[in-house]
């Protein structure tokens, strides 16, 4: 069960490492020449840079994510809850490979 955790995190982070690499390119300046762009244009660029970087962010988090859980695969204590060290739901670890605390740790954290 271990080796086909690891894998699945591995192809999950293989996955988002060739898109992160393919992403790299995307993020280029916007062009702000108003003889060539106009307003509305310069805006649509700007919108869609912003929106590149805030997936780019969150797929780098999501690669920090998944590489802490390999490292508690590694260490025996992937798929307890890092909050009260209780099993996490075998559900909640295949909707996200990278959960870190069970279902009730993590409605207490978002409920403050």
């Amino acid at each position: 069960m271990t080796d086909s955790i690891r894998q699945q995190l591995l192809d999950a982070l293989a996955r988002l490492e060739s898109g992160e690499q393919a992403r790299r390119g995307m993020g280029q300046t916007v062009e702000l020449d108003q003889t060539r762009t106009g307003r509305l244009s310069r805006m649509d660029a700007l919108a869609a840079q912003q929106m590149a970087a805030a997936g780019e962010r969150r797929a780098r988090a999501q690669i920090q994510r998944l590489k802490a859980a390999l490292r508690r695969v590694e260490d025996g204590s992937y798929g307890d809850c890092l909050d009260c060290g209780e099993a996490i739901a075998p559900g909640r670890l295949q909707a996200d490979p990278a959960a870190t605390c069970c279902i009730a740790c993590a409605s207490r954290r978002e409920t403050g």
